[in-house]
């Protein structure tokens, strides 16, 4: 038997992820369409495989060089796409005197082709497709005998199938095909019974198939090859559940594009990431979240363990840490002095994060930049205040150059005084979670090198929480004890930089809520702009410095309402 994988395809439905990958070498559990395909058909039997190409063709010509396989494999590239029909008589000088077999390279399945290719083999007719159950493509009319009577959904008079894009012909259905040309297989298939010829059904009942030519329908192919090997990893057992027996729950979100599920079987469950399919080939926020979770992880710290994943699907299936954030265990507390144990236990490891985080931390697994630097305080702190916050959240005619003096300051003594570990660089209350009495960071795909104090800032100055300045001065003090005796700091340095990083932090929060409740329409993120502007005003008055007066005269002119 020979094959022909119609490879061809732009990938329409699945832009703009077609742009940088072609649709064969979409992966599935980390392993490539085409590759699944290519090992079906070797092991029913297949001999020699042609791949038609014609959309990024050079991957797959790449990919194809790079694999070992026990048969031959060719490509043959179409500068003009011909076609399914086209593509099978383009193939033409490929085939022998023997039935061959043409299947699509967007399809996941489970049935067996050597079945196929037998049942072929059995029956005197040129042409046998294979069939099955799919509802939203079920438009081929079958008779009670077996045979393809309608592929346009018009004969009411007869059961309706899909179409799998699994095809055995006999050479003789080619003389059905025109040559060089555009064509559909259907329109030879039409052709052929109307000429007379019959068209055998090969029904593929008790299997599994799915055409993944939607991002949707990829996604889901993606899930139920991945979610039963979670809970496989999570027992140390060989045994999966079913993706029939596992339940799918949606967790609230927080400030991210992501999506986040829970997934429950037997007893058991497992947190699921969406980060989206990957777009381009640069570091994405799933890869950061994949090696810096495993680094964490590696290094005793207090994270999730990731169970499994897939970089291009953008899905992270991790350990379930339940549904007690930090924030909820503080806001249990009758008093503010029964937290203060709480704070110096995330302290502790926080500041086991900062130091042994730092360790083997590789400046590659960093999304959108490696360092707390110049660049990222002024963009993405500062402009983001402006921007998101004065400009589109309170309507105020306002732009960076009016502060950026003031702003150029603050990014210079926050680096000035840096003390650097690793830097989470989201540590507030949401993204610290309570298991079984102990705590747990998540949420940490976008560490990278900079100052331990900025984490520090952001747990002490959350709007989730609203600590009374008092208590944040003593917190920072026993962060301080802790952390020199581990490192050789000075106050002076430590307390500086917790400083400007705290109104750098502040600024980041305020760009950030007005940017979720205005743009992204999370309109409960607006019930903490508050706190947040009440923190930036305490900030800048304890400050001195006669460069941050713009900020400390913009804040005093804000309207009362937004303090209430």
């Amino acid at each position: 038997m020979k094959a022909l994988i119609l490879a061809a395809g732009l990938g329409t439905r699945l832009r703009p992820f077609t742009d940088h990958l072609p649709k064969p070498l979409f992966p599935i559990g980390g392993c490539p369409l085409l590759d699944r395909i290519i090992r079906k058909l070797r092991h029913a039997g297949c001999e020699a495989i042609m791949v038609n190409t014609h959309h990024l063709h050079e991957q797959i010509d790449a990919f194809i060089a790079r694999q070992n396989y026990a048969i031959p494999i060719r490509t043959r590239y179409e500068p003009e796409i011909l076609g399914t029909g086209g593509a099978i008589k383009n193939a033409s000088d490929f085939w022998d005197d023997r039935p061959f077999m043409a299947i699509n390279s967007d399809i996941l399945t489970d049935a067996d082709l050597r079945d196929v290719y037998d049942f072929h083999l059995n029956h005197p007719h040129p042409a046998t497709l294979v069939l099955h159950d799919y509802e939203i493509f079920n438009k081929v009319s079958v008779d009670n005998d077996g045979f393809i009577r309608d592929f346009r959904n018009q004969d009411n008079a007869f059961s309706k199938l899909a179409f799998t894009g699994i095809q055995v012909l006999d050479p003789e259905v080619l003389g059905f095909m025109p040559e060089r040309v555009f064509s559909s297989s259907i329109d030879a298939y039409e052709s052929l019974l109307a000429d007379g010829g019959k068209i055998s059904a090969f029904i593929a009942k008790g299997c599994q198939w799915t055409d993944l030519g939607t991002p949707e329908r990829y996604q889901e192919a993606v899930i139920g090859r991945m979610a039963p090997e979670a809970f496989r990893t999570l027992r140390n057992s060989r045994e999966t559940p079913p993706m029939s027996e596992i339940r799918s729950t949606r967790l609230k979100g927080d400030g991210s594009d992501r999506t986040w599920y829970r997934l429950n079987a037997q007893g058991h469950s497992v947190v699921m990431a969406d980060h989206g399919i990957r777009q381009g080939d640069d570091v994405a926020e799933v890869d950061s979240f994949v090696d810096i979770g495993h680094h964490l992880y590696d290094r005793g710290l207090p994270v999730p363990k990731i169970r499994c994943y897939d970089r291009f699907s953008g899905l992270v299936f991790l350990e379930d840490l339940g549904d007690m954030s930090f924030e909820a265990l503080i806001k249990d507390t009758e008093t503010p002095e029964q937290a203060i144990p709480f704070y110096q236990s995330v302290i502790d490891h926080l500041i086991r994060m900062s130091v042994s985080g730092a360790r083997g931390f590789r400046l590659s697994w960093t999304y959108q930049s490696a360092r707390y630097d110049k660049s990222l305080i002024l963009e993405k702190e500062c402009r983001y205040f402006t921007d998101a916050f004065l400009k589109g959240y309170l309507g105020m005619d306002a732009c960076f150059e009016d502060f950026e003096d003031a702003f150029t300051f603050l990014a210079d003594k926050a680096l000035e005084f840096s003390v650097e570990g690793f830097m989470h660089r989201d540590m507030q209350s949401r993204n610290i979670m309570v298991k079984a009495g102990q705590f747990y960071f998540i949420d940490f795909q976008g560490g990278r090198m900079g100052p331990i104090q900025y984490d520090l800032a952001s747990l002490l100055i959350d709007p989730y929480v609203a600590l009374p300045p008092d208590m944040r001065e003593s917190l920072a003090s026993y962060c301080f004890k802790k952390l020199s005796s581990l490192l050789q700091i000075d106050p002076h340095t430590f307390h500086m930089g917790l400083r400007y990083c705290g109104i750098t932090r502040n600024l980041q929060i305020l760009g950030a809520f007005a940017f979720l409740s205005r743009v992204k329409k999370k309109t409960y993120f607006e019930a903490y702009i508050p706190a947040a502007l009440n923190s930036l005003r305490h900030q800048l008055s304890v400050s001195e410095d006669p460069e941050l007066t713009s900020l400390r005269s913009l804040c005093s002119s804000l309207p009362s309402c937004l303090t209430s």
